[in-house]
């Protein structure tokens, strides 16, 4: 098998329900998309990297600090359904969704999630990827941490807000998993997820990505030691903004 070629998108909207604009928060001179920009393209394997918007304010930030930039659908309700779009005007075998809401995304988070593509599984090839991290027991019953259960074969058996595995065996040393919002596709995993329907448990949980395994897509979940912070509330921007501050300070 050749090289495979590797588009990042990162899906930037300012109609964000908690957090109205947060893409363009702004921290040392930059917003807060500029920060995921910078930090994802010192990624080695990504041959190309853009933001996909449906936003005139951000496209018109982008075009000023000469970050490539497509305007899409406001249709969508997704950022795989934002790239998808992407994906008919810019070829690639790998899309790689990188939140414009996840600030502290480490080039190290995109390569584990597009190396996973390398290997096989029983069924073939990989079509979808993850990630996870341990957390913090006392932190699983946060419904704004989504977490993940993975089979041996490093394959997502079940996302939730809820907290999973509910431990009846207290003393059980099996940890528990953060599943951290980036993916990557293979380009017929992107366009066969969005043509599938909606399932009721994606519904329910309002996670997406239960869309791929209610229909039998495997998910290959990858761990990662780093932990991030996915801006959803102000309250999150400021635990960023005072991480970010920190990393300066300790800067030699």
């Amino acid at each position: 098998m050749g090289k495979l070629r590797v588009v990042g998108v990162i899906p930037a909207r300012l109609a964000s329900e908690r957090l109205p604009g947060k893409v363009l928060l702004e921290l040392d001179g930059k917003a807060m998309l500029h920060h995921v920009y910078n930090a994802a393209r010192a990624c080695p394997l990504l041959d190309e990297l853009l933001i996909a918007t449906d936003a005139e304010p951000v496209r018109d930030y982008c075009q000023r600090q000469g970050i490539p930039v497509r305007m899409t659908s406001s249709a969508h309700t997704s950022g795989t359904e934002r790239i998808r779009e992407v994906a008919d005007s810019v070829a690639a075998d790998v899309y790689v969704n990188i939140q414009g809401d996840e600030p502290l995304v480490q080039a190290e988070h995109l390569s584990l999630l597009i190396e996973l593509f390398s290997k096989a599984d029983g069924e073939g090839a990989v079509q979808v990827t993850t990630l996870k991290t341990p957390l913090e027991h006392g932190a699983a019953q946060n419904p704004n941490v989504v977490k993940v259960v993975t089979d041996l074969a490093g394959r997502a058996l079940y996302f939730s807000r809820s907290a999973i595995p509910y431990r009846r065996n207290a003393e059980s040393p099996l940890p528990t998993y953060k599943h951290l919002g980036f993916y990557a596709y293979r380009r017929e995993a992107l366009w066969k997820y969005c043509d599938l329907p909606m399932t009721l448990i994606e519904q329910t949980e309002r996670l997406e990505q239960l869309r791929f395994l209610h229909h039998g897509i495997p998910i290959h979940v990858a761990e990662t030691s780093l932990d991030t912070i996915g801006v959803d509330t102000r309250e999150d921007w400021e635990a960023f903004s005072a991480q970010w501050e920190k990393g300066k300070s300790s800067q030699p």
